[in-house]
């Protein structure tokens, strides 16, 4: 059995929003793994369907850019909040991002190229180090581009122009003008940083996560069954099974999701009726979501505990 203690138990409540006696019954279950304990809780019906993914844990910088048909997103991460407001640090992730838009997407390359002041992209990122007194690292890069329509940019209650915390770029395919497809596009992004699909469409979705949920679904479907103190036929439990999968399904495609701005409408709709209003086709190609941080833990600092741990105490 694993040593449960009180920050495993705090970490697992602020992923979950599940109580903290909860927490601690979840991990004791599970032998102290958080994932694991995650999932139980979900199952047991006391979790939210929190997506690893969508954690904040780092900081940093997003950008993004536009340039006629082509948009790029990148990761700027730093140990603090404090260096996402340096001007250096910011002027370093606003030059990256053009280069990307430039340049493409490829990492290697990307890091090679040269910036403005002569030192290449890697060499400017250890300066920054150097000269800021804070880790730093270019994370991730993507580019999006149409043979013609819009790459649309937004960023999420952005730091300054550009750059914040959650940068998204919509890829418009279609003839139709700008004043149809930036105010769609913007539109469109909006919905994507506030509902956070994991993929364009359905045949996008994970394979691997899909069976996750087939697990939960099944173990919580047998738990309310056997509550009820009634066994359900094997096709009967794998038919609700493939039905809250198929609902996952629905709720996590981009084109399937229900759009923000009404609730009701799905995402596809929304850009098929656009382009029917305006007498042409509209096709979401491609899409960007970074949210800064996602994916990545991040160690907090706490002195009590520093001085606890120091003095061989277990918090």
């Amino acid at each position: 059995m694993a040593d449960i203690t009180a920050s495993m138990v705090k970490d697992l409540r602020e992923k979950s929003g599940a109580g903290m006696m909860d927490c601690k019954k979840a991990l004791a279950e599970n032998n102290g793994d958080v994932d694991a304990a995650m999932d139980w809780l979900r199952t047991k019906g006391l979790a939210a369907a929190a997506k690893k993914s969508s954690r904040t844990a780092a900081e940093g910088l997003v950008g993004v850019a536009v340039a006629g048909t082509k948009g790029a997103a990148v990761e700027v991460n730093s140990e603090t909040d404090f260096v996402a407001k340096n001007d250096q640090f910011q002027a370093f992730v606003r030059e990256v991002t053009q280069l990307a838009l430039e340049n493409g997407e490829d990492m290697d390359a990307l890091k090679a190229t040269k910036t403005p002041s002569g030192r290449t992209v890697e060499e400017a990122l250890t300066n920054n180090i150097a000269t800021i007194g804070e880790n730093q690292s270019l994370r991730r890069v993507r580019v999006l581009e149409v043979s013609q329509g819009a790459v649309v940019p937004y960023v999420h209650n952005a730091a300054v122009p550009g750059m914040g915390k959650i940068g998204v770029l919509v890829a418009l395919e279609s003839d139709a003008g700008a004043d149809v497809l930036e105010p769609l596009g913007k539109q469109v992004a909006m919905h994507i940083a506030a509902a956070f699909p994991l993929a364009l469409d359905e045949t996008g979705l994970d394979a691997e996560i899909l069976e996750r949920e087939r697990g939960i679904a099944r173990e919580k479907i047998a738990a309310e069954v056997a509550e009820k103190g009634k066994a359900i036929p094997a096709d009967i439990m794998e038919k609700r099974v493939e039905g809250n999968v198929a609902k996952y399904r629905k709720e996590n495609a981009l084109l399937s999701q229900l759009f923000v701005m009404d609730g009701k409408t799905p995402v596809a709709d929304v850009i098929a009726k656009a382009g029917k209003d305006v007498g042409t086709t509209i096709k979401l190609k491609d899409y960007v979501r970074f949210q800064l941080g996602e994916g990545i833990e991040k160690e907090e600092s706490d002195f009590a505990a520093e001085v606890a741990a120091t003095a061989g105490i277990t918090k």
